[in-house]
């Protein structure tokens, strides 16, 4: 069983900058590709963004892209999220999630889920 523990959200002004990060315990993390997604209050999860297990193939949601970046640190069985010029419709509980193989989308399903952690943006 894979466990996932996201950290680094809080509350940001428009316009800052938030790390988030995605650390499991296991032996095989470099196996798995990692999605990130996100959860406003009343309005359906979306994916944000997702990284293969090697860390080359990456994808964004247009909503996103030029603002945040992926990578992934397999040493350290991590996967950040850096979240730049952040707006107030970037708030929301932000989820990762693993899954076995790289599908070039970051649509779900995923075979493991973290617990999430809140990103708030506002002034």
């Amino acid at each position: 069983q894979l466990q996932l523990v996201e950290s680094g959200g809080g509350l940001v002004q428009p316009g800052g900058s938030l790390r988030l990060s995605c650390t499991a315990s296991a032996f095989t993390w470099d196996y798995y590709a990692i999605g990130w997604f996100r959860q406003a209050p009343g309005k359906e999860r979306e994916g944000v963004s997702c990284i293969s297990s090697s860390g080359i193939s990456r994808n964004y949601a247009d909503s996103v892209k030029g603002r945040f970046t992926i990578s992934r640190d397999n040493a350290k069985n991590t996967v950040f999220l850096q979240m730049n010029s952040l707006k107030p419709e970037d708030t929301g509980i932000y989820y990762c999630a693993a899954r076995g193989s790289w599908r070039g989308r970051c649509d779900p399903p995923y075979d493991y889920w973290g617990q999430g952690t809140q990103v708030t943006v506002s002034s």
